[in-house]
């Protein structure tokens, strides 16, 4: 009796990369991001008053503004740190400016005042702002909306 030995056919190996896994981990993290970017966007909630003029022209460093912003109860708060949603000082306010515009003197300073606000307590404000370095300073507005005319 002979015994025949069948021989093994041996597979080649697959070279293509199994990507599936990789489409579905980058999906996860799209919706990740989507739900979450909406959230990072901090600061205190201020009415806004609306004016007609262009929107400022970003600069070549594209550095990021420092946002500052006034309340209607005139209290300050400022878009560094830890503490963005709490109340500051004019000498902490001071100090951190100066300390930010030490470190890059291009950045952008931008004023948010409430429509509430007094008028003094903003130019007050941008009084302290030029004080602690800043070259200029911006004031956040939102777009007006056009007015519908009646037929």
């Amino acid at each position: 009796m002979a015994l025949h030995y069948q021989r093994r056919q041996r597979r080649k190996p697959m070279a293509d990369i199994n990507v599936v896994p990789y489409i579905d981990v980058m999906l996860v993290l799209l919706i990740i991001f989507m739900i979450t970017a909406p959230m990072l966007t901090q600061g205190v909630q201020v009415d806004l008053p609306q004016a007609s003029a262009n929107p400022v022209e970003p600069s070549d460093d594209n550095s990021e503004p420092l946002i500052v912003s006034v309340d209607a109860q005139g209290l300050f708060y400022v878009g560094i740190g830890d503490k963005q949603n709490e109340p500051i000082s004019s000498d902490a306010l001071y100090s951190k400016v100066s300390a930010v515009l030490g470190r890059s003197p291009n950045t952008p300073v931008m004023v948010k005042g409430d429509t509430a606000v007094d008028y003094g307590r903003v130019v007050a404000l941008m009084a302290l702002l030029q004080d602690a370095g800043a070259p200029s300073v911006g004031l956040i507005t939102q777009a007006t909306e056009p007015e519908q005319s009646e037929n």
